[in-house]
């Protein structure tokens, strides 16, 4: 058994007898990556996890060809996370709820999208160096703030990550750096800052940072943008913590890429047909695609005669699903 990262699919990375590829955190990897992986084994069993299925993988379990298994339960005793969506007059609110959980002796994340000041078209957006010194002013002098990014160097990142994790820091601004890998029960509230400018996807995945304890955690997306389209899109985290619905949304809203290509998001080349609104009608077809090839499944036959040479004069645009 094997265990790694993307060095596993490198060329010069061979497998005597690959059966079986897992793949965690789905989502983190392109088509090209996962196909190369199961390359290394003639046709290997293939399992993927992710909570949240980029459109691209959904896609392909609407049309039926990947079988799916979901864990929609909770662990015992974690608690539904309690989320909302706001405008930056909110602000003043959050840090005083914040302050409030500190002293009840939790946690808090701050998530900002930019490491400091300064890149161009960025300067509206919040970053961390910036807001980690603002932050500590702002709330009480016994609640200890620090700020982590990947810019840090690893010894210091360390430092900081195990003072959160041993209570020692209350508050820590963020960048995404901590969307994997990262469990510090105590930690209640999550603000996210300028969550406009994050995917569905990835913001489920930051608010998975919370809520891994006995106690209710809290949930504050700020919308920067102020923008009533942007408000709209962030009501789809608001009303469900089920991160399967939120990859269905995600789907309607990115479209699924291509099936037999690369693109994992983006509109389909259908003239009528749309996928997520015909999603019965895909899978009535899966099923009859299932039992002709359950009966002719070199499709000799002399009715699939046209069937069978279209697939072969097409087949070098295609992809095989087991890239999903």
């Amino acid at each position: 058994m094997a265990i790694g990262t993307h060095a596993l699919i490198q060329e010069k990375v061979s497998y005597q007898n690959l059966a079986l590829v897992i793949t965690d955190e789905q989502h983190r990897f392109g088509v090209r990556q996962r196909e190369l992986l199961g390359e290394k084994g003639g046709l290997p069993h293939v399992l993927v996890m992710s909570a949240t299925p980029i459109p691209r993988t959904l896609a392909i379990i609407l049309y039926g060809d990947l079988h799916l298994s979901a864990i929609r339960e909770l662990p015992v005793g974690r608690l539904p996370i309690k989320n909302c969506v706001v405008g930056t007059a909110f602000r003043k609110k959050a840090y005083e709820f914040i302050a409030k959980e500190v002293h009840g002796g939790n946690q808090a994340y701050v998530i900002c999208p930019m490491v400091d000041a300064g890149e161009e078209g960025t300067q509206e957006l919040e970053n961390v160096t910036d807001y980690g010194q603002r932050l500590r002013s702002c709330l009480p002098e016994d609640i200890h703030v620090e700020i982590l990014h990947g810019k840090m160097k690893p010894a210091d990142k360390k430092r900081v990550m195990d003072a959160f994790a041993a209570g020692d820091v209350h508050v820590l601004v963020a960048t995404t750096v901590i969307e994997v890998g990262i469990n510090v029960p105590a930690a209640t509230v999550m603000m996210i800052e300028n969550a406009e400018r994050f995917g569905l996807a990835q913001l489920h995945q930051l608010r998975g940072r919370i809520g891994r304890g006995n106690q209710q955690s809290y949930c504050i997306f700020i919308n920067g943008s102020g923008k009533e389209s942007s408000m709209e899109r962030l009501q789809v985290l608001n009303k469900s913590n089920d991160g399967f619905s939120i990859a269905e949304e995600d789907l309607k809203l990115r479209g699924p890429g291509d099936l037999f290509g690369f693109r994992q998001s983006g509109a389909m080349e259908f003239r009528i047909a749309d996928i997520y609104q015909d999603s019965d009608m895909l899978k009535k077809i899966s099923v009859t695609v299932d039992r002709l090839l359950a009966k002719d499944k070199e499709l000799s036959q002399a009715g699939h005669a046209m069937l069978k040479r279209y697939l072969e004069e097409n087949a070098g645009n295609f992809i095989d699903f087991r890239t999903i």
